[in-house]
């Protein structure tokens, strides 16, 4: 390995270092190890070292096709400390600034689409209930008007009839109105004992359903 890709080598592992650094704390910012469960916690923390040790060893294998060197682990920890002790406080406070920038342009983008999608539609859909309810209501109205002045009518066309039969009945023999009269309560009587069974069968088959 020359000498040129040996200081390519160390630069690059302090700079993985400090990405290490970085990571670490940004993991641990967003893990939030004291809200969570025991293994859950576990389980991260092993794909964490994971991921990082795959991208290391993948900026290794493209400074030095991926020879590994003691000096290497060294520089890995050069760049670990010189973060520590130069660029966390930095970091830590842009971060949590890019959470608040993030949280916020969040939540203007959540109102924004509230006021300018959600609630319009919402208004619309209210405006829309409310314009089929008036048109029912006034159909229903109309309908009810209709059947009064269709019953004013048949009342009115029927009349006549009613007269006449009314006028029949009078002079009817007794005998026959004595014959109509039962004939009547005959059909009547037959008319209760179907709507009786009709009623007794349908108790039978919501016990049986049951």
């Amino acid at each position: 390995m020359s000498l040129t890709t040996q200081l390519a080598t160390m630069l690059a592992m302090i700079g993985m270092g400090g990405w290490l650094g970085v990571a670490l704390d940004t993991y641990n910012r967003f893990l939030q190890r004291q809200d969570r469960s025991h293994w859950i916690v576990f389980i991260n923390d092993i794909l964490f070292w994971i991921v990082q040790s795959l991208i290391i060893f993948y900026v290794l294998l493209l400074v030095n096709q991926g020879e590994l060197r003691f000096y290497i682990f060294l520089a890995i920890l050069c760049g670990y400390a010189a973060y520590q002790s130069l660029f966390r406080k930095i970091y830590l406070k842009v971060l949590e600034w890019l959470i608040w920038f993030v949280t916020r342009l969040y939540q203007f983008f959540v109102q924004l689409c509230r006021y300018v999608i959600i609630r319009p539609i919402q208004l619309l859909l209210q405006i829309l209930l409310a314009l089929i309810l008036f048109i029912g209501k006034m159909l229903l109205s109309l309908f009810r008007l209709s059947l009064r002045i269709l019953h004013q009518l048949a009342r009115l066309l029927f009349a006549p009839f009613r007269w006449m039969a009314l006028i029949i009945w009078k002079i009817t023999p007794p005998r026959w109105q004595r014959i109509c009269t039962k004939i009547f309560a005959y059909l009547t009587g037959i008319i209760r004992q179907m709507k009786n069974m009709k009623d007794r069968i349908r108790t039978w088959i919501s016990k049986w359903q049951k």
